[in-house]
Parts: structure tokens; C-alpha cells; sequence
């Protein structure tokens, strides 16, 4: 059942790419809001109309016109349009407004600084978002109030499940480990599927195969109360097929080489962050008052 959170509030869309497309797409679905209350920005047209078409939303190419009177402003471009995107919004947004960020790596002090706007909540989800399947890390400015946190836990509940937290760095460690996790999760299946074929299945059986030991081993291990290891240790008989490949998988470094990408991942994040404070160096303004 929709919270009612969202009754009537405007909500504009900076930037429409597949995750805000994702949001927009969970919100309607919950029935948390209708077309009418949604309003996206792009600047490409034909980004515009695909929009329209599908979810009846309005759209727009001006950013400033699309935050006019909105009651919830959500940032969804890429990192590196953040030091365009903020000195052009700034001034614009309503004081009263909640800022609902997806950027990656971009720190809410900086999103604050270039929008001299106090109330920012920022969000690391990934895209199983895009069913209502997805996970979302996030954590609030001081300056969010308790009903603005209602409303953005509104906004993230119609994604799949969501974790507060109070440290900011979190947000980058979520976005090397589940943000970035749909990644490493096809890469290996899309390994496995090409195991499975050079073993002889067609691509056909091989995805159905891999597609379907994934999701319910997922699922298993969700609905257990046992630990990862226990789990496995459930499936590998002394001597058998699953020890034998254990064997090979740790032999080459997979435990090593995940926790590299994950490491990797994490300082990307970082450095994203740090880019994007470059061009906004200086103390904290909120509301021309430095703190």
C-alpha cells in the first residue's frame, strides 16, 4: 500500500537516465504518486518524448524550469555534470525543498555548497532498482527533517530494500559493493553461461541454467538463517565436484581478486567526489552563512 508520504508533493527529475527512469517507473508502480505530480529534465528531446510516452510524466530541457515549485528535487546526472548542474540550479530550488541525490561519489557537502541549499539526502542504489529488487545505502544532511526523511524513505521503499547510515565514506563503500555488485554478479554468470556452453549446452539451457541457480540460491541464502559458509559447506561433498571446483576457484585468487575490484571500486568513488568538490572549493555555505 502507498505510505501517503508523497500525496501531492512535486517531484522534478535532474537528469533522466535508466536510474531515474528506475524511480519513476517504482514510484508510479507503488502508486505513491501519479504521472502528474513527475517532472524530468534531459537535455535530449527525443529522451523527453520517450518519457512522456511510457510513464506520462512532464519533461523539460531546462533544468531551472523543472525545479520551479518542486517539493522534491532528485539528482540523477552523471558525477561529472555535477560542477555544471549545481552553480545552474543554485538559487533555484525552493528553500522548503528536499534534495534527493543518486550521484555517485559526490559528497553532500558539496551538493550543499553549490546549491547553498541545507537539506540534502544523498542515495547510493543499484539498478535491480529498476524491478523493485534493488538495495540502497543513504543518509541525511542535519539539516533533513524527520518528515523529509519519511519522504525519501518513501521514495527508496518502492525501489526494494534500503539502509540508513550515519557515515558518509558508507556511501562509497556501498557504491564499490552494492551499487557496483550487479556488475560482478553478470560477470560471473555471464561466465558460467559460457562454461556451460563449452561443456555442450546451447546458450538457450546454459542462461536458463545459471540464470535460475542464482536467483535461488539468492533466495536460499535470504531466507536462512545460516552463514555463507555453512551454506556452501551444505553443497560441497568431501571428494566431490563441488570441492574439486572450490579448489581451482580458490587456487586462482577469486576471494583475492574480488576484493581488489571491490578496493578499486571504492577509491573510484572517492576520487569521483573529490573531482566534483574541485570547482567548489571554499567553507560550506548554507544560506550565504559559512559553516
Amino acid at each position: 500500500m502507498p505510505s501517503g508520504k508523497l500525496n501531492g508533493m512535486k517531484i522534478a527529475f535532474i537528469g533522466s537516465g535508466v536510474m531515474a527512469e528506475a524511480i519513476i517507473r517504482a514510484l508510479l508502480r507503488a502508486g505513491e504518486v501519479v504521472p502528474e505530480q513527475i517532472i524530468a529534465s534531459d537535455p535530449l528531446v527525443k529522451r523527453c518524448e520517450e518519457l512522456r510516452e511510457r510513464h506520462g510524466v512532464q519533461t523539460t530541457t531546462d533544468n531551472v524550469a523543472a525545479v520551479q515549485d518542486a517539493d522534491i528535487v532528485v539528482l540523477s546526472v552523471k558525477p561529472q555534470v555535477i560542477p555544471k548542474v549545481l552553480p545552474e540550479l543554485r538559487g533555484h530550488i525552493r528553500s522548503t525543498a528536499l534534495v534527493f541525490s543518486i550521484v555517485a561519489g559526490v559528497p553532500i557537502a558539496v551538493i550543499a555548497n553549490g546549491l547553498d541549499h541545507a537539506a540534502v539526502v544523498r542515495t547510493m542504489p543499484n539498478t535491480p532498482a529498476q524491478i523493485g529488487e534493488g538495495m540502497t545505502v543513504w543518509m541525511a544532511a542535519p539539516a533533513v527533517s524527520d518528515e523529509q526523511k519519511e519522504q525519501a524513505q518513501a521514495i527508496l521503499q518502492t525501489m526494494g530494500l534500503e539502509l540508513y547510515v550515519t557515515d558518509e565514506d558508507a556511501l562509497n563503500m556501498a557504491t564499490a559493493v552494492s551499487g557496483t555488485g550487479p556488475t560482478y554478479v553478470f560477470l560471473l554468470m555471464e561466465a558460467l553461461v559460457d562454461a556451460a556452453v563449452h561443456l555442450g549446452f546451447s546458450r538457450d539451457q546454459a542462461q536458463l541454467l545459471v540464470i535460475q541457480t542464482v536467483l535461488g540460491s539468492a533466495k536460499f541464502a535470504q531466507q536462512s538463517s545460516l552463514h555463507l559458509a555453512q551454506l556452501r559447506n551444505m553443497v560441497t561433498s568431501p571428494g566431490g565436484t563441488s570441492a574439486e571446483a572450490i579448489y581451482q576457484l580458490e587456487k586462482g585468487g577469486m576471494r583475492t581478486i574480488l576484493s581488489k575490484a571491490i578496493w578499486a571500486a571504492y577509491k573510484k568513488a572517492r576520487l569521483l567526489g573529490e573531482r566534483a568538490q574541485q570547482p567548489l572549493e571554499g567553507p560550506l555555505k548554507i544560506n550565504g552563512e559559512e559553516s
